[in-house]
C-alpha cells in the first residue's frame, strides 16, 4: 500500500521482470532476475508470472475466450486440446463461462476484471501480480474479485501481490507492506 507516487506500480515492474534495477539485486521465486537478458527475462516472466491490470489490458478485437488464450499461444504454445480445457475451467472458476463469446466492449467493468484474472492464471503462474485490480470497480463487484482471488490463492496455491491505496484489500490479505517515497516503510501481518 501506499499514496499514488510512492512506487507501488515501478515494485511490480521490477517483480514482474518489466523494468530491470538500476542497482542491487532482485530475487523473485529463487531466481535472480535483475541478471537476466531481456529474453530470459520474459521467459521466466511468461513461464512464473501472471499480471492483473488496473485498465484490464484487454485485447478489444479478442473475445473474453481469446484474451485468456493468447499468453497460451503467445507465450507457452501450448496444444489447441489443453489451451481449450484450462480456458473452459477458468472461465468456469470466474464464474464468466456464459460470457466466453463476448468482446471486452461487451462486458461490465467487473467481468472484464474476471477475465483479466483468468488471462493471469491461465499459464498457470507461481505469482499474481495485481496493479490497482478493485480501482475501476464498485464496492460489491471489488469485493467479489478480491474473494475470488482468494479462493484461487487457496486452491491454487498462486501467491498474489497487490498493488493499490484501497483499504477493502486489507481485511483479505495477509501481509501488509507500506511504501512512501520509494522506500519500504514497514510489513505487518494481518488476520486475513
Amino acid at each position: 500500500m501506499g499514496p499514488s507516487g510512492s512506487g507501488k506500480t515501478t515494485l511490480l515492474n521490477l517483480i514482474g521482470c518489466l523494468d530491470k534495477p538500476t542497482g542491487g539485486s532482485l530475487e523473485v521465486a529463487g531466481v535472480d532476475v535483475s541478471r537476466l537478458s531481456r529474453h530470459e527475462a520474459a521467459a521466466f516472466r511468461g513461464e512464473n508470472i501472471g499480471f492483473v491490470f488496473q485498465s484490464f489490458n484487454l485485447i478489444p478485437v479478442l473475445t473474453a475466450f481469446e484474451n485468456i488464450e493468447y499468453p497460451l499461444v503467445m507465450v507457452q504454445e501450448r496444444p489447441a486440446g489443453e489451451r481449450r480445457t484450462r480456458i473452459l475451467e477458468l472461465l468456469d472458476a470466474v464464474g464468466m463461462a456464459d460470457q466466453k463469446n463476448k468482446l471486452p466492449e461487451q462486458l461490465s467493468g467487473g467481468q472484464k476484471q474476471r477475465v483479466a484474472i483468468a488471462r493471469a492464471l491461465v499459464t498457470r503462474p507461481k505469482l499474481v501480480l495485481a496493479d490497482e485490480p478493485t480501482a475501476n470497480l464498485d464496492h460489491e463487484t471489488a469485493y467479489t474479485i478480491i474473494k475470488l482471488m482468494r479462493k484461487i490463492k487457496d486452491e491454487l496455491n498462486t501467491a498474489f501481490i497487490f498493488s493499490t491505496h484501497d483499504t477493502r484489500i486489507i481485511g483479505e490479505v495477509e501481509v501488509v507492506c507500506t511504501l512512501e517515497d520509494g522506500r519500504l516503510a514497514g510489513c505487518e501481518e494481518t488476520h486475513g
